[in-house]
């Protein structure tokens, strides 16, 4: 009688991400040519993509604008992709269940505006409201 081999256990998965993520919400203006404008909040950034909370998540392949305020003045506004969608469930203050949606979009091209560089609003988490 042959001894059964135990499954040796799978390594654990690599991250993925090529850019650090700065936790941070800020609001953020999305705007869809199909969709029109909606108000949102930014969760977190990077220089490849941000997460996108929102109540109505677009349609994923969708291209939109993105833009928000930095700091130290002047909008910045990226054009981006809908690579994502997310569904959080968690418990509220009295023990309910509640849900957050939104959407991972991955950065195409940014649109700089203001006297501040595009790698200083990127690297920098304290220049993003």
């Amino acid at each position: 009688m042959k001894a059964k081999k135990r499954p040796r256990p799978r390594p654990l998965p690599l991250e993925n991400r090529f850019h650090i993520r700065f936790n941070k919400a800020f609001p953020v203006m999305v705007l869809s040519e199909l969709y029109g404008e909606t108000g949102a909040v930014a969760r977190n950034i990077s220089a490849g993509g941000m997460f996108i909370e929102m109540a109505d998540p677009l349609p994923l392949g969708s291209q939109v604008t993105v833009s928000f305020r930095a700091a130290g003045g002047g909008d910045l506004s990226a054009r981006g992709e809908v690579k994502h969608h997310y569904c959080f469930n968690y418990g509220g203050d009295a023990g309910e269940t509640r849900i957050s949606r939104g959407i991972g979009l991955r950065f195409l091209e940014f649109f700089p505006h203001g006297d501040r560089p595009l790698d200083a609003l990127l690297t920098d988490p304290s220049a993003l409201h």
